[in-house]
């Protein structure tokens, strides 16, 4: 399991580092500027809010463990980050939400009840709740659900129980991608957005252009929307067959939010393959958080750290 927990927080890591020069840009654009993605786009590759709001996630199983509620969460995101000066560099506009709704005195779910609930900002922290509730991914939708209900609601809710309980499954070290992904889609409800865009990923991972095409909202002007940016993680995971080199550098050629889908299509792969998935050129370049977007809380902290006292702290529900 500690093997195992590593390689999914140092996947979702790389992912997130290698991902972020991408954000935002198109698949034609993203070939256009780097060509064929092999690796790290920068020579100093970094992490942003994804890795830092999954170490924050993390800290709070440590501290809870199953009886962790969303008073925990809401009191957490109080006391750290809603009265933290100096703004939030990088995060997104469903944790900005949160933060304001927090401030002004609402509490769970009403906390996640804003304009952008339906972001992928729980997706891409709720790999932590897999890694957890290793081998029971109804446990990981239900811990992902009592995060997420301070920040999100709906279809955003959805996607951070479908990545969630595919990690949890990842976990267990004996499930094929394709049961990874069934177990995603098998955790939310068949008639929501995020099912129909799963589906999609299952049927058409091979088919970048039909995928692009049937899951990408272009008519809209953010890419956080969490049906989307799940979708294209499953996908790029799909595709290369649970392999975490060709799922990560698959997902940043889609584009989109290129450090989520990264991060997720990461984390996935690492859960599946071990912390020798990932390559040991790209281990030795993810170093701690940084906290640039929520400070000394998690500053400093490291994914491989972090794995490891959580896979310490596994427990069964009470």
């Amino acid at each position: 399991m500690k093997d195992r927990a590593e390689g999914c927080l140092l996947g979702l890591a790389v992912g997130d580092a290698m991902g972020a020069p991408a954000e935002n840009l198109t698949a034609e654009e993203i070939a256009a500027r780097w060509g064929t993605i092999t690796g790290f786009l920068t020579d100093s590759p970094s992490g942003t809010d994804d890795t830092e709001y999954a170490a924050f996630s993390a800290l709070l199983l440590l501290e809870h463990g199953h009886a962790l509620t969303s008073d925990h969460v809401a009191d957490a995101w109080i006391e750290h980050l809603a009265g933290r000066e100096g703004g939030f560099p990088g995060a997104g506009f469903s944790e900005l939400g949160t933060i304001e709704n927090l401030r002004a005195g609402l509490r769970p779910p009403a906390s996640g009840r804003h304009l952008h609930s339906w972001s992928d900002g729980l997706a891409m922290r709720a790999a932590v709740h897999g890694i957890y509730a290793v081998g029971d991914p109804a446990g990981a939708a239900r811990l992902a659900t009592i995060d997420g209900v301070v920040s999100h609601d709906g279809e955003g809710i959805h996607a951070g129980v479908a990545v969630a309980a595919a990690v949890a499954v990842a976990m267990t070290g004996t499930a094929t991608p394709r049961e990874i992904g069934a177990a995603a889609l098998a955790a939310v409800p068949a008639d929501s957005w995020t099912a129909r865009s799963l589906r999609v990923a299952l049927d058409r991972a091979g088919d970048l252009p039909g995928l692009l095409d049937a899951v990408v909202v272009r008519a809209y002007p953010w890419t956080d929307l969490a049906p989307e940016a799940v979708a294209l993680a499953f996908a790029a995971f799909l595709a290369a067959d649970g392999d975490l080199p060709r799922s990560v550098t698959g997902a940043v050629a889609m584009g989109r939010d290129a450090d989520t889908t990264a991060a997720i299509a990461g984390a996935l792969a690492g859960a599946h393959g071990g912390l020798d998935a990932v390559p040991a050129d790209w281990r030795a370049q993810i170093g701690p958080v940084t906290g640039r977007c929520l400070g000394e809380v998690v500053a400093g902290l490291h994914p491989i750290d972090l794995a490891d006292r959580l896979a310490a702290h596994m427990e069964a529900p009470s």
